[in-house]
């Protein structure tokens, strides 16, 4: 049974977890502080978390950079707080999603499932299936159903490559100039766009409105399969 760690000193709200958890099989164990989120969650390794930030004793970030100390389990935020600057630093501390409150509880269990999928992935498949487009990472090579090959620069491949193989994950800005320019660039922030825009270009069948390649406003991009 997959266990599910719940930190969050509103009980109202984990009441309401509790319940559509538990009603779907999952194991609910719950927290109201940071410390003693980090004490259940090292007795009873779960396999995600949903954290609230604010949190009575610390801010809920630290928890994050606690747990990603020892483990990989899926962080999911649920917070009232709005600010990107919040959103992004919880990001990147290592959480894998974050969602404000008021929430729907079937958009919370749908990205609770997704990011236990991207926990356990199938097999790595070296071909990925974006709109029309085959794209081959082995062999780096992009062929739509006409059979015509798209060509991408080296910069355009490590980006698109590094959203591929996290699918449906949020990747702030700053994972991905690091991951993609590497140091010293974390705030070359129009590098980002102008390279995302040519994969829009490229890939999506209207660039203007992109469906697999998308803009979370503020924090990052997500590559949705």
């Amino acid at each position: 049974m997959t266990r599910v760690l719940v930190v969050d000193d509103e009980p109202q709200i984990v009441r309401a977890l509790q319940i559509n958890l538990r009603a779907r099989r999952y194991e609910v164990q719950v927290a109201d502080s940071g410390a003693s989120a980090l004490k259940v969650a090292a007795q009873h390794p779960p396999d995600l978390v949903i954290l609230d930030l604010g949190l009575p004793d610390f801010d809920g970030v630290e928890v994050i950079r606690g747990l990603r100390g020892w483990t990989e389990a899926p962080i999911l935020v649920l917070s009232g707080r709005t600010d990107s600057t919040d959103k992004v630093e919880a990001l990147d501390a290592g959480a894998d999603d974050y969602m404000t409150k008021p929430f729907g509880v079937d958009e919370l269990l749908a990205r609770l499932r997704a990011a236990l999928r991207r926990r356990n992935p199938v097999p790595d498949q070296p071909v990925v299936t974006l709109g029309g487009a085959q794209i081959d990472l082995s062999a780096k090579r992009v062929e739509l159903a006409s059979g015509e090959d798209i060509h991408l620069t080296p910069t355009e491949w490590h980006l698109l490559e590094v959203l591929l193989r996290h699918p449906g994950k949020l990747m702030t800005q700053h994972q991905l100039l690091t991951e993609v320019w590497g140091p010293g660039y974390e705030t070359a922030s129009g590098n980002l766009r102008f390279y995302m825009g040519q994969l829009r270009r490229k890939l999506e069948a209207d660039p203007a409105r992109p469906v697999y390649l998308l803009t979370e406003p503020g924090m990052g991009y997500r590559f949705e399969p």
